[in-house]
């Protein structure tokens, strides 16, 4: 089959596009053949080398966490999935590789596609929807009338999580450029600040929950406009102890996560606050969940621009420029 591959982790390098031999079917799996692929900014992490550490992945590897596509065989043991169902995933870490033309999946971790939206629609969904589920419905358990601050609010996370926080009942605010103003507002933020005018830290107060998913800085000013007894919750890190234990790391590397994440967790606790790094993990389950909401209308996918398959370096480019507005998809089949 043809996959887009990382020979060697390279800032920047180029995937190559070669044939690999189809994926083994366990007897717990799906194998799907792929119509779209979503494509992350962790799909350029990846391939630059950034989580060499703490996802020891064997090279070449096949890159690519979303995918979208059709059932073709069932493992002996799949009970809820038949040949020809229309499906959507977000594979476990160990086994990604949607920039191909087959993967096979844990059952576990798929569900039926939404009837109201086109493959390459759901296939921007599945990565950005579990952080958003993860961190504001498992990790924050957020309430009706609480406060949320949700940062690049018309990025992949941003978009979904704006929506979600919606859903749930929260007052949401949000940073973004100028030219995005009225994306996130038509997504349902009630206060939208211009990062290139604003301060955030110095126009909002009070709030129960920060999802970050910028840069240090960023990550720091947060403390401020939480409320003592709030969460800070970040994707983009640094990983803490927790998140180290969570992957099951050595003695060695849980020490070295402890210290990134010291001055945080430190800064943190003097104000009272929680702080927790989120690094999602796919689960049908909660997709079952995201699927009724998609098709209730609560939530709906920002799709910026679709590639061809042969053009997913070129999609990894334009989502390393940082200017998608939502989601980045390549066509497959």
């Amino acid at each position: 089959m043809k996959s887009f591959l990382v020979d060697r982790y390279a800032k920047g390098g180029a995937l190559r596009l070669g044939e690999t031999p189809e994926p083994e079917l366990r007897e717990n799996d799906v194998m799907v053949e792929v119509h779209a692929a979503g494509v992350n900014p962790l799909d350029n992490k990846l391939r630059d080398g950034e989580f060499k550490l703490i996802l020891p992945y064997r090279l070449p590897l096949v890159l690519g966490n979303d995918v979208a596509g059709v059932v073709v065989r069932v493992g002996a043991k799949v009970r809820q999935f038949k040949p020809s169902d229309e499906v959507y995933a977000r594979p476990a870490q160990d086994r990604i590789g949607t920039f191909a033309e087959y993967i096979a999946i844990d059952a576990a971790d798929v569900a039926m596609k939404p009837t109201n939206l086109t493959m390459e629609e759901v296939a921007s969904v599945p990565l950005v929807a579990l952080t958003a589920w993860q961190a504001l419905v498992e990790r924050a358990n957020v309430q009706k009338g609480q406060k949320v601050l949700i940062h690049a609010g018309s990025g992949g996370v941003g978009t979904m999580a704006i929506q979600l926080a919606k859903h749930l009942g929260a007052y949401v605010a949000t940073t973004t450029s100028t030219a995005n103003i009225a994306l996130a507002k038509s997504l349902g933020a009630d206060v939208v600040v211009d990062y290139k005018h604003d301060d955030f830290e110095k126009v909002l107060q009070g709030y129960d929950v920060v999802l970050n998913s910028l840069g240090k800085d960023t990550l720091e000013k947060s403390l401020h406009v939480l409320k003592p007894g709030g969460k800070l919750i970040s994707i983009s890190g640094p990983p803490d102890p927790d998140f180290a234990r969570q992957i099951g790391s050595g003695w060695l590397l849980r020490q070295v996560m402890r210290l990134l994440s010291f001055g945080i967790r430190r800064k943190s606790k003097r104000r009272k606050i929680s702080y927790s790094f989120l690094f999602m993990t796919a689960n049908g389950g909660q997709l079952a969940k995201i699927t009724s909401l998609i098709e209730a209308g609560a939530i709906r996918p920002v799709l910026d621009r679709v590639f061809p398959f042969e053009k997913t370096n070129e999609a990894l480019d334009y989502v390393e420029t940082g200017r998608a507005k939502g989601k980045v998809v390549v066509t497959v089949k």
